[in-house]
């Protein structure tokens, strides 16, 4: 009994501290507004996991790059080694290159921590571009994300940037050919090219100001600017909310998934520490940019088949790729062979993944709001883009390690560049066409399921003297989805007010492209939208549809 009374007094003082601490933090914070927060829908889909690990690649790439600035030194003062690691001792090189072998083996834990920082930089831009393509695919980037897109792409860019100037930072051989390469580009661009180079090198190649200027942007302006497109990001898609994929009892105007408290936070942390233990154990077993065995950069010498990372391994294609062109003009001499592949080429792609939403909805006319997510079987056109645009860049990339082919396949460099060249153009043509057969055929078998019924293997003797397979119907769930698809039709040929006609016949043309090879389905079921009462509030929990068990279900309209 004393024992009772005791943890009954003790519960009673803990409920009494506890109701006090938060009457004290929502009278200075809002803590009673964030019920609805807490609440919030995420969906359980496995695709919607990979912007979760960008982000929390990100955040070891923080956590790492902190320590390392520790112990980095950005200057390109000469110093002569004499550290533990003898193949090295009495080489000349810079403070950056010698703390950077001091980091990987006299520091604690320092090649370890080197090694997470670069695998998770390599992760962190995989996940982000993944992560767009799998919103390229699905048409999350139409209305009201075409915003969110947008940042999705400039955070690649400046992932991308970020990537770069890490990686040069160790002034080690490898980079400082990087670097090199970098230097050329700039000077390619006509008029401005040399007086770039001068402001952003400080003075002629290498000069002293480029490994301090690099290390202000790595770990300053390029990550701030990162943590502020990251939060914006965040918070639009909280604002505007997960898209999610049709089924039963999701509309365009609630979202079904898990609640962000308890269920997905305990499911995010989890994966946050899955991906850092990944990171740690690729660091642990798999050796990655030794600078050792490149030594320090000097301008006199490069090593033969260097490689840059994946995700500027383009560029190097793109450079090796381009047949040697110049012109001469007005005493200004223009290398096209550098200023198109890496300095054009570059700006184009970029310049399509920005203007894709916008060119999409012109070309659809497709104004309304979209929150369920398209199969990329029922879009053919934009899939067939997606995947041309997969294999050219893939061309390019492995463009860029041609030599290291040609040696390791013994075939002729000249003919396997020229191999690529003609690639280049033909292998995007021929992918694009072959994925959007391959569309049409499965939307072809999507509707002989809706009208056969699912096969099953079995063949039974029909009365004629035949043979037949049984078939046995859809699942109700999967019914749904295959009768959810509504393609519009193509515009018509009369052009909108205001719009010149050459611009509305062009306009018709590309929508007729883009729609008229379809398999049209029986028309699907109107699903009744879930009514809201006067009283409901924003993200209330209702009662999850039947086909979902334990699902959570937030009956707000989409905004």
């Amino acid at each position: 009994m004393l024992m009772q009374r005791r943890r009954a007094r003790a519960g009673a003082r803990a409920r009494h501290a506890a109701e006090h601490t938060v009457n004290w933090a929502d009278g200075r914070l809002p803590v009673s507004e964030s019920g609805g927060l807490l609440r919030k829908a995420f969906p359980e889909h496995w695709s919607f996991l990979l912007g979760e690990i960008a982000l929390y690649s990100f955040v070891v790439l923080l956590l790492t790059g902190v320590w390392l600035t520790l112990f980095f030194k950005p200057s390109m003062t000469e110093v002569v080694y004499d550290g533990s690691y003898e193949p090295l001792l009495g080489v000349s090189m810079s403070e950056a290159y010698r703390s950077t072998v001091d980091i990987s083996f006299d520091v604690r834990g320092g090649l370890l921590i080197r090694q997470v920082h670069h695998w998770a930089a390599l992760v962190f831009l995989s996940a982000i571009g993944v992560h767009l393509l799998r919103i390229f695919f699905t048409g999350a980037f139409r209305r009201p994300r075409e915003v969110n897109w947008l940042i999705g792409v400039t955070l690649f860019m400046l992932a991308l940037v970020e990537g770069f100037a890490g990686y040069s930072l160790p002034d080690d051989l490898l980079s400082g050919t990087g670097l090199r390469i970098a230097q050329g580009i700039i000077q390619s661009i006509p008029v401005v090219g040399t007086y770039l180079t001068m402001f952003v090198f400080g003075s002629q190649y290498p000069g002293h100001d480029i490994v301090p200027r690099l290390y202000s942007v790595h770990i300053l302006l390029v990550p701030a600017l990162l943590v502020a497109l990251v939060t914006l990001h965040l918070i639009l898609v909280f604002y505007l909310k997960h898209t999610q994929w049709a089924g039963r009892g999701r509309t365009n105007r609630n979202a079904v998934g898990k609640p962000m408290f308890p269920q997905f936070m305990t499911n995010s942390s989890g994966l946050f520490f899955m991906v850092f233990g990944v990171l740690t154990v690729l660091a642990a077993v798999a050796q990655i940019n030794p600078i050792w065995t490149y030594g320090p950069y000097r301008p006199d010498i490069i090593s033969s088949g260097s490689q840059p990372d994946w995700y500027v391994g383009f560029l190097e294609g793109s450079l090796r790729l381009m047949p040697p062109f110049e012109t001469d003009v007005a005493g200004h001499t223009i290398m096209w062979n550098v200023l198109v592949p890496a300095v054009v080429l570059p700006g184009a792609l970029f310049a399509v993944l920005y203007a894709y939403p916008f060119f999409e909805r012109w070309v659809t006319g497709d104004h309304e709001e979209h929150h369920l997510c398209d199969r990329p079987r029922d879009k053919p056109v934009r899939t067939g883009l997606g995947v041309a645009a997969i294999v050219f860049y893939g061309v390019l990339l492995l463009a860029g390690g041609n030599d290291i082919l040609a040696h390791t396949f013994d075939i002729s460099l000249n003919l396997l560049t020229w191999i690529f060249r003609v690639s280049l153009v033909v292998a995007p043509v021929l992918a694009f066409l072959a994925t959007k057969r391959i569309c049409l055929a499965l939307q072809e078998h999507d509707r002989e399921r809706l009208t056969e019924g699912e096969e099953t293997g079995e063949v039974h003797q029909t009365l004629a003297g035949g043979y037949a397979e049984r078939h046995e119907p859809l699942d109700p769930e999967e019914r749904h989805v295959l009768r959810s698809r509504r393609e519009p039709e193509p515009l018509a040929l009369s052009p909108k007010e205001g719009e010149a006609p050459h611009v509305g016949r062009l306009r018709a043309t590309l929508s007729g492209w883009y729609y008229d090879d379809r398999v049209d389905v029986e028309e699907p079921e109107q699903e009744q939208e879930p009514e809201r009462g006067p009283e409901s509030a924003p993200d209330a929990a209702q009662e999850p549809p039947a086909s979902e068990p334990g699902a959570y279900y937030s009956g707000e309209s989409e905004r």
